[in-house]
């Protein structure tokens, strides 16, 4: 782990881009121990203030964390922190609701073909569980929503595809803003409710039975049901 004296101005920014290169070199990984502030005062002829401050800002992101007593580490796991510049991107576009619907069907149709071949018992466990939640949650409208949400979350995790399951947490927020008033309008209506927990059961089925082309053929129908109601409401 080799870091090269700074002498240009806005010195944080690149103490920060030097442990970034170092990370998109490999010679930084996830769970690593950071060099002490002392140390990286020597190597990179900076002030303590400016390794501080990019510090700061590197644990505001979610990217390190500090252990009292042991020092300052590379995250194990991202934080939603790390993940929310596409999304803040979105939230300030009109009128992309419908290109975050055509996304979603993208991302979850591969992820469901990739959960029904890889998931775990203990994954499809979490789904079940979030199906009878779901169940549990009619006429409630917040209960519902998170059902569902966390059902499609497990199912991108049991991907087993960091990328794709990344990707779509980073647009989530997007799309709960723009389709919430949508979102809680559809979750009232008992006959939506219905259909939506019968196309859930289904998807779910398909994955535990491990036919991947029975859990796309179902995860593209109840996104295909999803978007034509949020078009219906949108259109008005």
């Amino acid at each position: 782990m080799e870091f090269k004296p700074i002498k240009n101005s806005k010195i944080y920014e690149q103490v920060i881009d030097q442990i970034k290169n170092l990370i998109y070199e490999g010679k930084i990984k996830k769970g690593d121990r950071l060099p002490s502030e002392r140390r990286l005062k020597e190597q990179l002829n900076v002030s303590r203030a400016s390794i501080r401050e990019a510090f700061s800002a590197l644990e505001m992101i979610g990217l390190i964390e500090s252990r009292p007593g042991e020092g300052t580490f590379i995250k194990e796991t991202p934080e939603k922190n790390l993940l929310e510049p596409l999304s803040l991107v979105l939230l300030l576009e009109e009128n992309v609701v419908e290109e975050l619907v055509e996304l979603r069907r993208v991302l979850e149709v591969d992820s469901v073909k990739l959960a029904a071949e890889r998931a775990t018992e203990e994954e499809i466990v979490e789904m079940e569980e979030h199906i009878n939640s779901l169940a549990a949650s009619s006429g409630f409208e917040e209960k519902s929503v998170e059902a569902d949400r966390l059902f499609h979350y497990t199912i991108a995790r049991a991907s087993h595809n960091k990328v794709l399951y990344y990707t779509m947490i980073s647009i989530s927020e997007a799309m709960d803003f723009h389709i919430k008033n949508t979102r809680t309008k559809l979750v009232s209506r008992d006959e939506t409710m219905r259909r939506f927990l019968e196309q859930h059961r289904e998807i779910f089925v398909a994955i535990k039975e491990r036919d991947s082309s029975k859990a796309m053929q179902a995860m593209n129908e109840h996104l295909s049901y999803v978007e034509k109601l949020i078009k219906n409401e949108i259109q008005g």
